[in-house]
């Protein structure tokens, strides 16, 4: 098997996705939009994508929110697809960042909340509201308003626990060159 595909890597998607769920079933914010809360899923998706990769980080993304789905009310193909593409941004992001080496400055965490900000108003804001329509018909002003409030509510929450969690994992590791031999 790639490396991508390693015995760890599948594990972390199988963890990854059944975290996701919980999350998403149990530590969701209502943001008083109707179906659009504030996501704790995504600032683990961004870490776990980080530390896997793209591919991990889309499956995660896409099997933990389809799972999520259909235990709640039904499979939102729109969201799903946009929960896997999202976790697939987290994964490339995530590659410009050192975290298995100790590393992630402060400059670090600003590119993050950058990037991940815009990926979430590209993904969240503007492509899960096109699939709305095209899948479901549904009114443009309702996808677009949930699309906005959605990607800006998680991207706070991705700026803020997403930044936190790779920090404190980037924290866990030895950093690169610490170690020296007597």
């Amino acid at each position: 098997m790639k490396k991508d595909f390693s015995v760890k890597t599948i594990v972390a998607i199988g963890i990854g996705a059944a975290v996701f769920v919980v999350l998403g079933r149990f530590v969701s914010i209502p943001t008083g939009v109707p179906n659009t809360n504030l996501e704790t899923t995504y600032p683990f998706l961004a870490l776990m994508a980080s530390l896997f990769g793209p591919v991990a980080g889309f499956l995660i993304g896409f099997i933990g929110h389809t799972i999520k789905d259909m235990t709640t009310y039904g499979a939102w193909w729109s969201w799903i697809i946009c929960s896997g593409l999202i976790g697939l941004i987290y994964g490339f992001i995530g590659k410009q960042f050192d975290l298995e080496s100790g590393e992630f400055s402060v400059k670090d965490m600003i590119k993050f909340i950058v990037l991940q900000l815009l990926a979430q108003l590209v993904v969240f804001g503007v492509i899960a509201p096109f699939l709305d329509i095209i899948i479901y018909q549904e009114p443009a002003n309702k996808v677009f308003t949930q699309g906005v409030i959605a990607s800006l509510a998680n991207s706070v929450s991705v700026g803020i626990l997403g930044t936190i969690l790779m920090k404190l994992y980037a924290s866990s590791r030895t950093e690169k060159g610490s170690l020296t031999k007597e």
